[in-house]
Protein backbone atom coordinates (compact mmCIF):
# COMPACT_ATOMS: atom_id res chain seq x y z
CA UNK A 1 0.00 0.00 0.00
CA UNK A 2 1.26 3.45 -0.93
CA UNK A 3 1.56 6.22 1.64
CA UNK A 4 0.25 9.31 -0.18
CA UNK A 5 -0.62 11.37 2.89
CA UNK A 6 2.31 13.76 2.43
CA UNK A 7 1.18 14.64 -1.11
CA UNK A 8 -2.39 15.12 0.11
CA UNK A 9 -1.29 17.26 3.06
CA UNK A 10 0.92 19.46 0.88
CA UNK A 11 -1.98 19.87 -1.53
CA UNK A 12 -4.25 20.79 1.37
CA UNK A 13 -1.79 23.39 2.65
CA UNK A 14 -1.44 24.93 -0.80
CA UNK A 15 -5.21 24.94 -1.27
CA UNK A 16 -5.61 26.70 2.10
CA UNK A 17 -3.29 29.47 0.92
CA UNK A 18 -5.18 29.90 -2.34
CA UNK A 19 -8.58 29.91 -0.63
CA UNK A 20 -7.32 32.49 1.88
CA UNK A 21 -6.19 34.71 -1.01
CA UNK A 22 -9.60 34.49 -2.64
CA UNK A 23 -11.42 35.26 0.61
CA UNK A 24 -9.12 38.23 1.11
CA UNK A 25 -10.17 39.62 -2.24
CA UNK A 26 -7.03 38.71 -4.15
CA UNK A 27 -6.62 36.43 -7.14
CA UNK A 28 -4.31 33.39 -7.10
CA UNK A 29 -3.40 34.32 -10.67
CA UNK A 30 -1.09 37.03 -9.32
CA UNK A 31 1.26 34.26 -8.16
CA UNK A 32 1.81 32.97 -11.68
CA UNK A 33 4.76 35.11 -12.70
CA UNK A 34 7.60 33.41 -14.60
CA UNK A 35 10.46 35.49 -13.19
CA UNK A 36 9.81 34.82 -9.46
CA UNK A 37 9.05 31.14 -10.14
CA UNK A 38 12.26 30.61 -12.09
CA UNK A 39 14.34 32.49 -9.52
CA UNK A 40 12.88 30.83 -6.42
CA UNK A 41 12.53 27.23 -7.63
CA UNK A 42 15.52 27.17 -9.96
CA UNK A 43 17.78 29.12 -7.62
CA UNK A 44 16.69 27.03 -4.63
CA UNK A 45 17.39 23.75 -6.38
CA UNK A 46 20.84 24.71 -7.61
CA UNK A 47 21.88 26.45 -4.38
CA UNK A 48 20.50 23.61 -2.26
CA UNK A 49 22.31 20.91 -4.23
CA UNK A 50 25.57 22.80 -4.85
CA UNK A 51 27.10 21.35 -1.70
CA UNK A 52 26.62 17.72 -2.75
CA UNK A 53 28.43 15.37 -5.08
CA UNK A 54 27.08 14.83 -8.58
CA UNK A 55 26.51 11.18 -7.73
CA UNK A 56 24.32 12.25 -4.80
CA UNK A 57 21.94 14.08 -7.12
CA UNK A 58 21.02 10.86 -8.94
CA UNK A 59 19.14 9.86 -5.81
CA UNK A 60 17.10 13.07 -5.49
CA UNK A 61 14.23 11.90 -7.71
CA UNK A 62 13.85 8.47 -6.01
CA UNK A 63 14.03 10.21 -2.64
CA UNK A 64 11.29 12.66 -3.65
CA UNK A 65 9.09 9.79 -4.87
CA UNK A 66 9.75 7.94 -1.64
CA UNK A 67 8.55 10.93 0.38
CA UNK A 68 5.41 11.64 -1.63
CA UNK A 69 4.13 8.20 -2.63
CA UNK A 70 6.42 5.55 -1.20
CA UNK A 71 5.31 2.26 0.28
CA UNK A 72 3.78 2.47 3.73
CA UNK A 73 5.73 0.68 6.45
CA UNK A 74 3.79 -1.90 8.45
CA UNK A 75 5.48 -3.22 11.58
CA UNK A 76 2.80 -5.85 12.13
CA UNK A 77 3.52 -7.40 8.72
CA UNK A 78 7.22 -7.56 9.63
CA UNK A 79 6.38 -9.24 12.94
CA UNK A 80 4.08 -11.77 11.27
CA UNK A 81 6.75 -12.64 8.69
CA UNK A 82 9.38 -13.21 11.36
CA UNK A 83 6.97 -15.31 13.43
CA UNK A 84 6.24 -17.42 10.34
CA UNK A 85 9.95 -17.96 9.69
CA UNK A 86 10.45 -18.85 13.34
CA UNK A 87 7.75 -21.51 13.05
CA UNK A 88 9.43 -23.00 9.98
CA UNK A 89 12.84 -23.03 11.66
CA UNK A 90 11.45 -24.51 14.88
CA UNK A 91 9.61 -27.36 13.18
CA UNK A 92 11.96 -28.14 10.28
CA UNK A 93 15.31 -26.72 11.34
CA UNK A 94 17.16 -23.55 10.39
CA UNK A 95 18.25 -25.03 7.04
CA UNK A 96 14.60 -25.15 5.95
CA UNK A 97 14.69 -21.35 5.72
CA UNK A 98 16.81 -21.67 2.58
CA UNK A 99 13.63 -22.48 0.65
CA UNK A 100 11.94 -19.37 2.08
CA UNK A 101 14.49 -16.82 0.89
CA UNK A 102 12.97 -16.57 -2.61
CA UNK A 103 9.66 -15.42 -1.11
CA UNK A 104 11.18 -12.78 1.19
CA UNK A 105 10.66 -9.34 -0.35
CA UNK A 106 12.76 -7.32 2.10
CA UNK A 107 16.44 -7.45 0.94
CA UNK A 108 17.66 -6.77 4.49
CA UNK A 109 15.74 -9.72 5.94
CA UNK A 110 16.67 -11.96 3.01
CA UNK A 111 20.37 -11.22 3.57
CA UNK A 112 20.03 -12.02 7.26
CA UNK A 113 18.24 -15.31 6.63
CA UNK A 114 20.86 -16.32 4.07
CA UNK A 115 23.62 -15.62 6.58
CA UNK A 116 21.84 -17.70 9.22
CA UNK A 117 21.32 -20.58 6.77
CA UNK A 118 25.01 -20.44 5.80
CA UNK A 119 25.92 -21.07 9.44
CA UNK A 120 27.34 -17.60 10.21
CA UNK A 121 27.45 -17.08 13.97
CA UNK A 122 25.19 -14.54 15.67
CA UNK A 123 28.00 -12.06 16.44
CA UNK A 124 28.98 -11.80 12.78
CA UNK A 125 25.35 -11.55 11.64
CA UNK A 126 24.83 -8.78 14.18
CA UNK A 127 27.87 -6.89 12.91
CA UNK A 128 26.93 -7.22 9.22
CA UNK A 129 23.31 -6.22 9.66
CA UNK A 130 24.07 -3.38 12.06
CA UNK A 131 26.48 -1.98 9.46
CA UNK A 132 23.65 -2.26 6.93
CA UNK A 133 21.32 -0.37 9.27
CA UNK A 134 23.90 2.37 9.82
CA UNK A 135 24.47 2.72 6.06
CA UNK A 136 20.70 3.00 5.54
CA UNK A 137 20.48 5.66 8.23
CA UNK A 138 23.25 7.70 6.59
CA UNK A 139 21.64 7.50 3.13
CA UNK A 140 18.34 8.66 4.51
CA UNK A 141 20.00 11.45 6.47
CA UNK A 142 21.56 12.78 3.26
CA UNK A 143 18.21 12.71 1.45
CA UNK A 144 16.41 14.56 4.23
CA UNK A 145 19.21 17.12 4.43
CA UNK A 146 18.92 17.95 0.70
CA UNK A 147 15.34 19.10 1.14
CA UNK A 148 16.05 20.75 4.49
CA UNK A 149 18.79 22.79 2.79
CA UNK A 150 16.38 23.75 0.02
CA UNK A 151 13.93 24.86 2.70
CA UNK A 152 16.64 27.12 4.09
CA UNK A 153 17.64 28.62 0.74
CA UNK A 154 14.12 29.22 -0.64
CA UNK A 155 13.21 32.26 1.55
CA UNK A 156 16.59 33.82 0.81
CA UNK A 157 16.02 33.38 -2.92
CA UNK A 158 12.63 35.02 -2.48
CA UNK A 159 14.24 38.02 -0.78
CA UNK A 160 16.80 38.26 -3.58
CA UNK A 161 13.94 38.34 -6.08
CA UNK A 162 12.17 41.06 -4.11
CA UNK A 163 15.33 43.18 -3.91
CA UNK A 164 15.82 42.77 -7.66
CA UNK A 165 12.25 43.87 -8.23
CA UNK A 166 12.59 46.89 -5.95
CA UNK A 167 15.78 47.92 -7.74
CA UNK A 168 13.77 47.87 -10.96
CA UNK A 169 11.01 49.91 -9.29
CA UNK A 170 13.44 52.55 -8.03
CA UNK A 171 14.84 52.86 -11.52
CA UNK A 172 11.40 53.80 -12.89
CA UNK A 173 10.14 56.38 -10.39
CA UNK A 174 9.25 58.68 -13.26
CA UNK A 175 6.10 56.61 -13.85
CA UNK A 176 4.12 56.73 -10.55
CA UNK A 177 1.18 54.75 -11.95
CA UNK A 178 3.31 51.65 -12.39
CA UNK A 179 4.78 51.70 -8.89
CA UNK A 180 1.96 49.78 -7.17
CA UNK A 181 1.86 46.79 -9.55
CA UNK A 182 5.66 46.73 -9.77
CA UNK A 183 6.07 46.62 -5.98
CA UNK A 184 3.42 43.90 -5.73
CA UNK A 185 5.21 41.89 -8.38
CA UNK A 186 8.50 42.30 -6.52
CA UNK A 187 7.07 40.83 -3.30
CA UNK A 188 5.69 37.82 -5.18
CA UNK A 189 9.18 36.33 -5.05
CA UNK A 190 9.30 36.57 -1.25
CA UNK A 191 5.88 34.95 -1.04
CA UNK A 192 7.00 32.04 -3.20
CA UNK A 193 10.22 31.66 -1.24
CA UNK A 194 8.48 31.42 2.13
CA UNK A 195 5.61 29.38 0.71
CA UNK A 196 7.79 26.78 -1.02
CA UNK A 197 10.02 26.36 2.04
CA UNK A 198 7.17 25.77 4.47
CA UNK A 199 4.73 23.95 2.21
CA UNK A 200 7.07 21.85 0.05
CA UNK A 201 10.69 21.44 1.11
CA UNK A 202 10.56 21.31 4.92
CA UNK A 203 7.53 18.96 5.08
CA UNK A 204 9.23 16.61 2.60
CA UNK A 205 12.40 16.68 4.70
CA UNK A 206 10.42 15.89 7.84
CA UNK A 207 8.62 13.02 6.06
CA UNK A 208 11.96 11.53 4.99
CA UNK A 209 13.27 11.75 8.55
CA UNK A 210 10.18 10.02 9.92
CA UNK A 211 10.25 7.32 7.22
CA UNK A 212 13.90 6.67 8.04
CA UNK A 213 13.11 6.29 11.74
CA UNK A 214 10.36 3.76 11.03
CA UNK A 215 12.40 1.78 8.50
CA UNK A 216 15.40 1.60 10.82
CA UNK A 217 13.15 0.48 13.67
CA UNK A 218 11.71 -2.31 11.52
CA UNK A 219 15.21 -3.43 10.53
CA UNK A 220 16.26 -3.51 14.19
CA UNK A 221 13.15 -5.54 15.02
CA UNK A 222 13.94 -7.98 12.22
CA UNK A 223 17.51 -8.26 13.44
CA UNK A 224 16.38 -9.12 16.95
CA UNK A 225 13.86 -11.61 15.58
CA UNK A 226 16.46 -13.24 13.35
CA UNK A 227 18.90 -13.68 16.23
CA UNK A 228 16.10 -15.22 18.27
CA UNK A 229 15.26 -17.62 15.42
CA UNK A 230 18.92 -18.63 15.15
CA UNK A 231 18.95 -19.46 18.84
CA UNK A 232 15.94 -21.78 18.38
CA UNK A 233 13.23 -19.51 19.80
CA UNK A 234 9.54 -20.18 19.24
CA UNK A 235 7.22 -18.03 17.14
CA UNK A 236 5.62 -16.62 20.27
CA UNK A 237 8.96 -15.56 21.74
CA UNK A 238 10.04 -13.99 18.42
CA UNK A 239 6.81 -11.97 18.33
CA UNK A 240 7.27 -10.93 21.97
CA UNK A 241 10.88 -9.91 21.38
CA UNK A 242 9.99 -7.81 18.33
CA UNK A 243 6.97 -6.23 20.01
CA UNK A 244 9.25 -4.96 22.77
CA UNK A 245 10.19 -2.19 20.30
CA UNK A 246 6.56 -1.02 20.10
CA UNK A 247 4.53 1.15 22.43
CA UNK A 248 2.40 -0.91 24.86
CA UNK A 249 -0.89 0.31 23.38
CA UNK A 250 -0.13 -1.12 19.91
CA UNK A 251 1.16 -4.54 20.96
CA UNK A 252 -0.86 -7.69 20.26
CA UNK A 253 -3.49 -5.80 18.29
CA UNK A 254 -4.22 -8.70 15.92
CA UNK A 255 -4.68 -11.10 18.86
CA UNK A 256 -7.08 -8.70 20.55
CA UNK A 257 -9.14 -8.35 17.37
CA UNK A 258 -9.25 -12.10 16.95
CA UNK A 259 -10.36 -12.59 20.54
CA UNK A 260 -13.05 -9.98 20.14
CA UNK A 261 -14.37 -11.71 17.03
Amino acid sequence: MKDTWTSMAIGGALASVLVAMVLDGSSPAVLIKPAPLILVFGGTFFAGTAGYLKSDLKRVKPILLRATKGDAFDMEIAIQEMARLAGVAKSQGIMALDKETSSIVDPFLRRGVELAVDGVNSEEILEVLENDIQATRERHRMGAKVFADMGGFAPTMGIIGTVMGLVHVLGNLSNPQSLGPAIGSAFTATLWGVLSANVFWLPISNKLKRSSEVEVQIKQMELEGLLAIQSGASSRFVRTRMESFLAPEVRNKPDEKGAAA
